[in-house]
């Protein structure tokens, strides 16, 4: 089995053309539960629940990995990771991304270039607002309505061009089909030199993609016994007091009185 920043890889060790490609995108659950393996007996296994178009598929896998409990936990990490980076690489409308006319930065995301004045078309109708190119996304939003906003990663544009509209020259970028397909224009002054920053900053990212999954593994795994903490039991001294012994006195006492 093989992790990585976007999927899931198996292959047979006994034959490599029996192998699995899982991708994160395509997981609607995970879930880790004992169960009884005809080779090993009770053994921990992952069960992961996915869909493919119309189709969903239930996959097992079992751990024989004597000492390697960390081995499924450190795959619903990299899960964790992956669901909550999705600005990353999905397309946003209408999405909590604006704070106070700023834009709420993602971790290594830079703004390279903002523009105020910039008309969303992609309506049929004319939005005044502000639009932000980073190193990740393209990002607009509306003046009078920051909910009213587009969160376009680079990872799902299909193209950039410039054509005219009924407003005028416009800024096109076309969504792939993953994302809906969508044709967003913008309408934005010295639209020669945006398409062009636009442009050249598109190729730079399918060169050297980022997706925002980031896991570190081990290159050895340690042995469960090595990286397991001793108990270590507290040092006690019991000291005599005399409380006992004044409790029964005064017990004896109350007695007699009585």
């Amino acid at each position: 089995m093989l992790i990585t920043n976007l999927r899931l890889i198996w292959f047979s060790d006994t034959n490599q053309r029996v192998n699995l490609s899982v991708g994160f995108d395509c997981i609607l659950n995970t879930e880790i539960k004992e169960t009884n393996s005809a080779i090993k007996g009770n053994a921990l296994a992952l069960y992961l629940r996915t869909r493919f178009q119309t189709s969903r598929y239930e996959f097992i896998f079992t751990s024989l990995v004597k000492n390697s409990p960390r081995l499924f936990t450190s795959f619903q990490a990299v899960i964790r990771s992956y669901e909550t980076t999705k600005l990353y690489r999905d397309l946003k409308l209408r999405c909590a991304i604006i704070q106070d006319k700023s834009l709420i930065m993602l971790p290594s995301e830079q703004i390279f270039t903002k523009y105020n004045g910039v008309w969303n078309l992609s309506a049929e109708q004319g939005n005044l607002g502000t639009f932000f190119i980073t190193n990740i996304r393209l990002v607009w939003f509306a003046n009078l309505s920051e909910n009213f906003n587009v969160s376009l990663p680079w990872v799902q544009v299909k193209c950039i061009r410039i054509r005219e509209s009924k407003y005028g020259t416009a800024l096109v970028l076309e969504t792939s089909e993953f994302s809906g397909g969508y044709v967003l224009g913008f309408k934005v002054e010295k639209i020669e030199e945006v398409f062009t920053e636009v442009s050249q900053l598109f190729k730079t990212y399918i060169a050297q993609p980022m997706f925002g999954v980031e896991c570190v593994f081990e290159e050895q795994e340690k042995n469960i016994d090595e990286v397991t903490i001793p108990r270590v039991e507290d040092n006690l001294e019991i000291v005599e007091t005399g409380y006992e012994e004044h409790v029964r006195a005064t017990r004896k006492r109350y007695e007699v009185g009585k």
